[in-house]
C-alpha cells in the first residue's frame, strides 16, 4: 500500500477524531481468487471516509468484511474498541453499524413510516419478531421515525407506500433506514446509483450532514460528490489499497489518475 503523506490539516483532524473502525491486513479468498489481498483501513469518528476504484477493485467485498455480511479469510477488524472480526452482521448492527446496499432493499408495499419503524425496531430482535401485537410505546419508535422523516425531507410522503416514491426518494429512504437504527457508523454503497441530476444535490447534502452525529463510510462512483464531501479517500486497486489521503491529495496523485480516473477525477463518474 502507498499512502499519501499527511498534511498539517490531516494531523489536526486526527487529533479531533479518534479511530472508530480499524481493519488490519484483511484478506478474502474465493478458492484461488484473491478478492482482498491484505487491506489496512482506519476510519475516524465523525468523518466521511470514501472508498473508490473501478469495478472489481474490491470495494463492495471490503464492505462485506467490515459489516459482517461475509467472513474474512484472515486479518482483524476492530470497531469502537471491540474485535468484531468473527461476529455476524446482526451483532455488528447492535454494536452500532448500519448499511445500505447498491440494490434497493425497501418494503415496497409498506409506507415510509413503516419502513423506518421496522428498521428502528430491528436493532432489538426480540421485539422485531413480535408479529402478534401492534407496536405501541417504545416499540413504535415514534420519535426516532419522525426525526428521520424530517431529516430526509419526506414529511409529505410519510404515509406513502415506498413503491410509489421516485427513485431518488427511495434512495434517501434507504439511507433513512440505516439512520433509524441509530448507528455510530453508516456504510453507504453507491447511494446515488441511478439518480437523476435533480436528486444528486439533495443526497449530497444529506450524506455530508450525517457526520455531525455519525461516521460515514462511502462507496461512490460520482467523483464530484466524493471530492466535495469526503474527509478521507481510500483508493483501491485489485483488492489492495493504492493510495489514501484528503481529496486534494488524491486529486493530484498521478498514480490515481493513471490507474483509474484520468480526467474523470475532476467530475463525473469513474
Amino acid at each position: 500500500m502507498t499512502t499519501a503523506a499527511a498534511s498539517p490539516s490531516t494531523a489536526a483532524a486526527s487529533a479531533r477524531h479518534p479511530v472508530l473502525l480499524h481493519a488490519k491486513g484483511v484478506q478474502k479468498h474465493y478458492d484461488k481468487f484473491i478478492a482482498l489481498g491484505g487491506v489496512d483501513l482506519q476510519v475516524r469518528a465523525h468523518t466521511v471516509h470514501s472508498v473508490i476504484g473501478p469495478n472489481g477493485a474490491g470495494k463492495t467485498t471490503l464492505f462485506h468484511m467490515l459489516t459482517g455480511t461475509k467472513t474474512v479469510t484472515s486479518g482483524q477488524i476492530v470497531f469502537d474498541g471491540h474485535d468484531v472480526t468473527r461476529e455476524p452482521d446482526h451483532r455488528r448492527v447492535q454494536r452500532g453499524m448500519a448499511r445500505s446496499f447498491q440494490v434497493t432493499s425497501l418494503f415496497l408495499t409498506l409506507s415510509v413510516r413503516e419502513n423506518l419503524r421496522l428498521a428502528a425496531q430491528g436493532i432489538a430482535p426480540q421485539h422485531a419478531l413480535d408479529f402478534w401485537n401492534a407496536p405501541t410505546g417504545k416499540r413504535a419508535n415514534q420519535e426516532v421515525v419522525d426525526q428521520v422523516i424530517e431529516r430526509l425531507g419526506l414529511q409529505r410522503f410519510a404515509d406513502t407506500a415506498a413503491g410509489n416514491l421516485s427513485h431518488g426518494q427511495q434512495r434517501r429512504l434507504e439511507v433513512g433506514m440505516a439512520l433509524a437504527a441509530r448507528p455510530k457508523a453508516i456504510f453507504l454503497d453507491e447511494p446515488t446509483s441511478g439518480m437523476g441530476i435533480d436528486d444528486l444535490d439533495d443526497m449530497k447534502r444529506l450524506i455530508a450532514s450525517l457526520k455531525d452525529e455519525h461516521t460515514v463510510v462511502l462507496i461512490e462512483h460520482n467523483m464530484g460528490i466524493v471530492m466535495d464531501i469526503s474527509d478521507t479517500i481510500t483508493v483501491m486497486q485489485q483488492g489492495r489499497v493504492l493510495a489514501e489521503g484528503v481529496p486534494e491529495q488524491i486529486r493530484n496523485d498521478d498514480r490515481v489518475r493513471t490507474a483509474y480516473l484520468g480526467n474523470m477525477i475532476t467530475g463525473g463518474k469513474a
